[in-house]
This record gives structure tokens, sequence and C-alpha cells, in this order.
């Protein structure tokens, strides 16, 4: 596997020497005129569950923003219809008939993480820094457990905080999250999102049977606190931050606060756990809470952004690693809020449902405001992308198997 020589510079520029056919080619690239990179990806978030994209029921004002001040694209697919393996395809450029990670299998023995990346892997994270970009990931990792060869120091990321293995993930409320390699204790009481079912002959409506599923701290807040002073700390170099929420993936949690936005606004039939993770009062209603919740989230960030006049010189992405749950799993409706559009399939599945996402991409001044692209792309297209628009082609690895999108 080729490997290119980029060393950070310790002036305003940054001096690839690449070797192409026996020739050696000379290329600077100025790191003051260099974008910042936010690339935003929801988890399990589908197609039609942003107002963008036609959703009705849930609110998305700020991805809504987004598309409206940048591109929206309309044929744009994940690396995968599961997780791991689309995160694969989106970080290394390889699509899945050549990605490493194939599936969502778990280490073994069971430890921490999802089976590694090996050493040998070309990450975009590790493409960047040596370009001489602050890297950071915060959120979803599910590449490799701490003390592997896949865990996110090795692959190039300067600052991780977040869920390393993704099955942790699927409860909002973990007694502990990853900063780098080093487990970061919260004030949660500990609890499986794996419950055995509430008893079909109790009162589902009762609220107090559900309190034992709620902590103080909510991970994604506690994750986007660290994202935000990432970029504060960066904001005088070029920065990649990667915030792979794990929002709204079951099971099914969310905040009071968010809660009570849409309890009562949908019909409800309390969910008791007997399809898979945690109980939920008023899943129509939390499922829709928590889509609103990342949005909130992302306006945070762009609102970030503004406030440190960076906004100009960033590309903001916002996308999902694959579609919607399948109807029904632990307590989401699907269905109901049209989360696939009128696609056929959900995660899981190969047809459109399960692997085309919503993609919306803001950079003012070189996107414009309102654009839509039919252009079929998908996860193996974004590390030449970022390597394009960030002036590194010389970077991208031989063997990379997307296609460019910058001139789109």
């Amino acid at each position: 596997m080729r490997r290119h020589t980029c060393r950070r510079s310790l002036l305003a520029m940054a001096i690839c020497v690449v070797v192409v056919g026996g020739v050696a080619c000379r290329r600077e690239v100025s790191l003051a005129a260099a974008p910042n990179i936010v690339f935003i990806l929801a988890d399990d978030l589908g197609w039609g569950d942003l107002g963008c994209y036609g959703q009705t029921r849930i609110r998305t004002p700020n991805i809504d923003r987004l598309a409206l001040e940048g591109m929206r694209f309309t044929h744009h697919y994940s690396g995968s219809p599961v997780c791991a393996p689309s995160r694969c395809v989106l970080m290394t450029g390889l699509h899945s008939g050549h990605a490493f990670i194939r599936d969502n299998r778990q280490r073994v023995p069971r430890e921490p993480g999802q089976y590694p990346m090996p050493d040998e892997a070309v990450f975009l994270p590790e493409l960047l820094k040596q370009a001489g970009y602050a890297t950071g990931v915060f959120g979803k990792w599910g590449l490799g457990g701490p003390e592997t060869s896949g865990a996110p120091q090795r692959q190039g990321v300067d600052r991780f905080f977040g869920f390393n293995c993704q099955g942790v993930a699927h409860n909002y409320y973990p007694t502990q999250l990853w900063d780098n390699d080093r487990e970061v204790t919260l004030e949660n009481p500990e609890f499986s999102a794996h419950q055995p079912p509430l008893s079909a002959d109790l009162d589902l409506a009762d609220p107090s049977l559900y309190t034992r599923y709620v902590g103080d701290t909510y991970a994604p807040d506690r994750i986007l606190s660290e994202a935000i002073a990432f970029v504060k700390r960066h904001r005088e170099q070029p920065f990649f931050l990667f915030f792979p929420s794990t929002i709204p993936h079951l099971a099914l949690q969310v905040p009071a606060d968010a809660l009570a936005e849409y309890q009562g606004k949908f019909p409800e039939t309390p969910y008791r756990g007997d399809k898979g993770y945690l109980p939920q009062i008023a899943p129509r209603a939390c499922y829709a809470a928590m889509v609103s919740r990342l949005d909130e989230q992302v306006g945070q960030l762009l609102q970030l952004l503004d406030e440190l006049q960076l906004s100009d010189r960033t590309l903001v992405v916002f996308a999902s690693d694959n579609g919607p749950a399948v109807n029904g799993t632990g307590g989401v409706d699907t269905d109901f809020f049209q989360s696939a559009g009128d696609l056929r399939g959900r995660k899981g599945s190969i047809y459109e449902g399960g692997l085309r996402v919503p993609l919306v991409v803001r950079w003012p001044g070189k996107i414009a405001a309102g654009a839509v692209s039919d252009r079929v792309c998908g996860f193996e297209d974004w590390l030449p992308t970022v390597m394009e628009l960030t002036g590194n082609t010389g970077l991208i690895p031989q063997e990379a198997d997307g296609v460019s999108m910058a001139a789109t």
C-alpha cells in the first residue's frame, strides 16, 4: 500500500513531495488559505427525516438552513447499509468491495470496540494531519477498540472523545465515554440498553416505569461540548472536525425538555421493549425529539463558526451513515415519519432506502446558495473530494476508489 510523504511545515506553507510515475512533483499548499472541514454524520437518519427532504412532522431548521445556504444532493449513497462498514468506506475512500470492514462484527474475544482496522489502512484524518490539519473526532468511532490498530489515535486523530464501541453507544446515558485512550466516568446509573421488556400486564402509561432508563448526563450533549472546545482551541489553524453523532440510532432516549416539545402531538402507543432496546412511553415523540436535538446541535456548531468568524472558510457537510431503522425495531416508527421517503428498504437493505442518504454541504462564497445536485455519488468519494478541496490531491492514495466531487 503506497504511503505519501508529507511533513508539516513550521511556516505558513505545507510542502508535499509525491512520486508519480518516477517523477518527483513539488507542490505547495497554503495552510493559511486551507478550508476547515466540519463533517457531521447522523446515525440511522433517513432520507425523509429532514425538512429539506420533505419531512413535515419533525423540526430541522438548522439543517434546512444549511440546504438554503448551500447545496442539497438527491442521489448520495452511504458506504454500506450498516454502521461500521459505512464509516470504513467514508474514512478510506475504498468502496465496500475493497474496504477492510464488511459488517458490524465484534472483536473475538469480545472486548470493547468493533473489529479493528489494520495499521496499513490509510484514513482521511491521517492524510489531513500530514497536510497540517488538526484532526478531531467527536461521537461514535466503531472502527477498532482503544488497544487495537484501529484506535482513533493510531489512524491520524489528534483528539477523540465519545463512544469507541458502537454497542455501548446504544445507551445515551452511559457510565463512561472515551477521551483518546482514557475512560471518562459520567454521572449516570448503570443499566444496559438491552433490558428484558416490561411486563405486558403493567400500566405502560405510568411515567414511573421509565425513570430507571434516564441519567444526569446525556452523552451527545457532553460530546458536543468537547467538539466546541476543539474548534475554539484550533481556530487559528486549519482543522478537520468529524462529528459522528449517535442520534437518532436506537435506543429511544432524549432529555425531558426535548421530549416535551413533541409529547402529545402524535398518536402514541407506549413501547414496552419487546422488539429490542429500551422501553419508551412516547416512542414517536422521542424519535422526533432526537432528530430535533441533533438539529439543535448542528445549529450550535454553525453559531460557533459565525462567532469565531470561521464560516466563510469552512466547508460544512451533513450526511447519515445509512438508511433509517427497520420499522418497529426498538419501538421506532419510520413508516409514520416516512423516514425513507418513498424509497423501498431500510437499514440493512441494499435497496435505495437502506443506502441513499441525505447530503447537504455549505461553503459560503464557494457553493451557490440553494443549489441542488442530482450527481450520483457516495461515501468513497469524500476522501478524494476533501483532499482536492484542501489542495492536497498528491496525497490521495492510488488505490482509492472514490472520484472527487470538488467540481460539483
